[in-house]
């Protein structure tokens, strides 16, 4: 089959890539490298470098392709609480224009990759049949985007599926990114011998989800034809980490010896966010084949191997005032 990826460079779209191409598909996709990198690109499949919110330039390189994953999305959960411009634009209007090229160039079956920011805080497990309720620009952002898709789409006779992946890791994970990814953070300033910086407590609950684990299920929703117009989670609920924790795990993967620093709240965080895998288990046959312990350990690897970096802040804060961490502010991650 013929497959576009939407965020094919970035880190969840290029595993994508290189399954279905191992999997004998016709792979092409986009990214305008904000997040992606070139580096992480494979060479059998076609690039095109575009940004999602060029309609004309998508409707012309999605055409003949039966299947569109929407990878693509500057995924700063936090940052949009004082960036809701830069990042509700590359999460909805992208989300827009790529539904909209899709059905002008009549795609059989569109995969949305959603967040579970979709869920904002309510009682933990998330499962599927709670009514979206986002607590930040990023959620609703992603949350509108589904919703246009259910529209359009039905209108227009395109199958869909929407995922809910949760806190992937692994490698290729962009971590020299100070706004997100804090796995890769931690990972990125211990091996400098820099401590961890936390916000809040750091009793905030995660369950982390490894990348392969994630696309044996992607992988489903798009070549399963009994599996159309769901909603489903994807990830581990079996391995609730705090984010203290996580930092001891990885200080003793990296063997960094120092404390983290506290810092204050991060305004809009959702402190508890772990999601129900009951659905994923029975549509997808989803299984945590990958512990967390393992995850860290190959994540970490891969930062080792391709050197750490230095943080680049390649995204605009635009509402600074004394909310605003500042930790962004200031520069100091």
């Amino acid at each position: 089959m013929k497959i576009f990826i939407t965020g094919i460079a970035g880190f969840l779209g290029c595993h994508l890539a290189k399954r279905m191409v191992d999997l004998g598909h016709v792979v092409s996709g986009n990214d305008n490298l904000i997040g992606g990198e070139k580096a992480n690109l494979i060479k059998e499949i076609n690039f095109f470098e575009t940004d999602c919110n060029d309609l004309d330039e998508m409707s012309k390189i999605i055409k003949g392709n039966e299947i569109v994953y929407h990878c693509a999305a500057t995924a700063h959960e936090g940052l949009s609480v004082f960036s809701p411009n830069v990042i509700t634009k590359n999460i909805f209007q992208a989300s827009v224009s790529t539904i909209t090229a899709s059905i002008q160039n009549n795609v059989k079956r569109f995969i949305y990759c959603s967040s579970m920011a979709r869920y904002g805080n309510q009682e933990t497990p998330f499962n599927e049949k709670m009514h979206p309720k986002p607590e930040d620009p990023y959620g609703v952002a992603k949350v509108a985007g589904e919703n246009v898709l259910k529209i359009l789409a039905d209108l227009n006779g395109m199958e869909w599926n929407i995922a809910v992946p949760h806190n992937i890791i692994g490698p290729n994970q962009k971590y020299d990114d100070p706004f997100r990814n804090v796995l890769s953070i931690f990972i990125n300033r211990n091996l400098q011998n820099k401590p961890s910086i936390i916000y809040g407590d750091g009793n905030q609950k995660r369950c982390f989800s490894y990348i392969d684990d994630v696309i044996y299920c992607l992988e489903k929703l798009a070549l399963d034809k009994k599996i159309n117009k769901e909603i489903i989670n994807i990830g581990p609920d079996e391995e609730e980490v705090t984010i203290n924790k996580l930092v001891e795990i990885v200080a003793n993967e990296t063997g960094f010896n120092g404390k983290p620093i506290y810092v204050a709240d991060r305004p809009k965080e959702v402190k508890f966010a772990t999601c129900n895998a009951d659905k994923s288990r029975r549509l997808l046959n989803y299984k945590t084949k990958t512990s967390l312990k393992e995850a860290i350990t190959k994540t970490s690897e891969f930062i080792k191997k391709n050197g750490v970096k230095e943080f680049k802040y390649y995204l605009p804060v635009e509402i600074i005032n004394e909310k605003t961490p500042e930790t962004w502010v200031k520069k100091l991650i």
